[in-house]
C-alpha cells in the first residue's frame, strides 16, 4: 500500500513537472523540434533538468542493492542497437515531431487537452498494443529470408 502512495505522489509530481514545463504544450514542443524554423531552446533546460537528477538517481542506485521501497531492480536494458530500437524510435519520433506528445506528456494532459489529446492516446494505445504483432511478423519474414 504504501509503495502505491508514493507511486501516487511521485505521478503527480512527474505529471506536474510536465505540465510545468511545457511538456504537454504541443505548440511549444514543435517549436523545440522546428530547427530550421522559429527554434524555440527552452526545452533543452527540461532535458538538462531531467537528465542530471536521473544521472544522479543511477550512480545512487549502483551502490544499493534493493531499492528502498522493497522490491528488486529491474535489470539494465541490452546494450545493442537493432531493428526493434530502431523502428521504434522513428515511430516515437515521428509521432512526436507529427503531435507534438510523447506517451508522458500525453497522459499528463487527457485532463485538460481537448479531443486531441484523447485521439493522441488513442492511437498510442493501438500502437502499443499491435507492436509486438508486428515484430513478431518482421521477425519471422527476415528469419525466413535468411
Amino acid at each position: 500500500m504504501i509503495r502505491n502512495i508514493y507511486a501516487f505522489i511521485a505521478g503527480g509530481f512527474f505529471g506536474a513537472g510536465l505540465f510545468v514545463s511545457g511538456m504537454t504544450d504541443t505548440a511549444k514542443v514543435q517549436g523545440w523540434l522546428d530547427v530550421f524554423g522559429t527554434w524555440d531552446p527552452t526545452l533543452a533546460f527540461v532535458m538538462g533538468g531531467a537528465m542530471i537528477p536521473m544521472f544522479i538517481a543511477w550512480r545512487l542506485r549502483e551502490r544499493r542493492s534493493t531499492p528502498v521501497l522493497g522490491g528488486t531492480f529491474p535489470p539494465a536494458p541490452p546494450q545493442k542497437i537493432d531493428h526493434k530500437l530502431v523502428v521504434g524510435s522513428l515511430m516515437f519520433g515521428a509521432g512526436w515531431g507529427l503531435a507534438g506528445l510523447c506517451p508522458g506528456p500525453s497522459v499528463a494532459s487527457l485532463s485538460y487537452g481537448g479531443v486531441g489529446h484523447w485521439v493522441f492516446f488513442a492511437a498510442m494505445i493501438t500502437g502499443m498494443a499491435i507492436a509486438p504483432f508486428v515484430i513478431g511478423r518482421y521477425t519471422r519474414l527476415t528469419t525466413a529470408a535468411a
